[in-house]
Formats: structure tokens, sequence, C-alpha cells
């Protein structure tokens, strides 16, 4: 059954601004989009954000992001069409959004600032944070995803 809940966006503004600075300046950090956009797809999909996952897929097919790499997204582990530097963002992505359960290991870090260095790995991470905040705004508001125009 669903209720009315707020439109904080409405009702609050100003709680946006900072939500939408990170975002901003994440969108021109070390990642390219695709990164980006799979890190949002991938936090929106565990957090259960219907509203995110659609509207980051379609930005992601908008730029030329291949469909059977969206569909294998979920089991990213047992496909071929991810790079080891996508892999290492996945799995990251996967950690800090379930940072109760074990936080994020030290040999994925290591690896992960051996291979990106300190700045990509602070972006990897500050994305990822950024949609955390997004889905938890979209699962408590029951924002509802808006079907493409195609």
């Amino acid at each position: 059954m669903k209720t009315d809940r707020i439109n904080i966006s409405e009702v609050n503004p100003n709680a946006y601004k900072p939500i939408l600075a990170l975002y901003n300046d994440i969108k021109k950090s070390s990642l390219t989009d695709l990164e980006f956009l799979l890190i949002e797809i991938r936090a929106s999909q565990i957090n259960g954000c219907a509203y995110c996952v659609q509207m980051h897929i379609q930005e992601a097919v908008n730029l030329g992001e291949k469909q059977y790499r969206i569909h294998a997204l979920p089991f990213w582990r047992e496909s071929p069409y991810f790079t080891e530097e996508e892999q290492i963002i996945l799995e990251i992505t996967e950690e800090v959004t379930h940072i109760s359960v074990n936080g994020l290991n030290n040999e994925l870090y290591q690896k992960a600032i051996h291979l990106f260095g300190e700045e990509k790995v602070a972006d990897i991470i500050m994305a990822i944070c950024c949609i955390n905040v997004w889905n938890r705004i979209g699962r408590a508001t029951l924002m509802t995803p808006i079907p493409s125009q195609e």
C-alpha cells in the first residue's frame, strides 16, 4: 500500500544543496561518466532504490553503455564483461554500501590505491557515499520511477 510521502526538495530545498554540491563535484572528478554510473546503478540495486536504478540505467544507455553489461551488473563477479578496474570499483561499491558488515577490507583498499592512486580512490568512495544518500532519500520518501519516453 503506497502512501503519500514528502518531497524533500520542495519541503526543505536547502537540505538538497550540499548533496547536489557533492554530486556536481564528483561529476567533475577523476571518474569517467560510465564508472560513476556503474557505482550509481550497483549501489541503487543493493539498496533497492527503483527510482535511482531506472534513472541511472537510462543515463548509462544514453551514454552508450551496453545492455548486456547492465543486465550482468548484479552478477559482475561471474561475468566476463567488466575490466579489472571496473571489478575493483564494483567491489568497493558493494563493501562501502554494506559498510556495517565488514567495512572496506584492507586488501581491496590497498589494491585500489595501487591501481588508481589516492585521489581516484577518494573519488570512488565519495561517489558511493553520494549515491547511498540519494538511495536513502528515494527509499524513505517512496520516490517512484518515471517511465522512459522511448
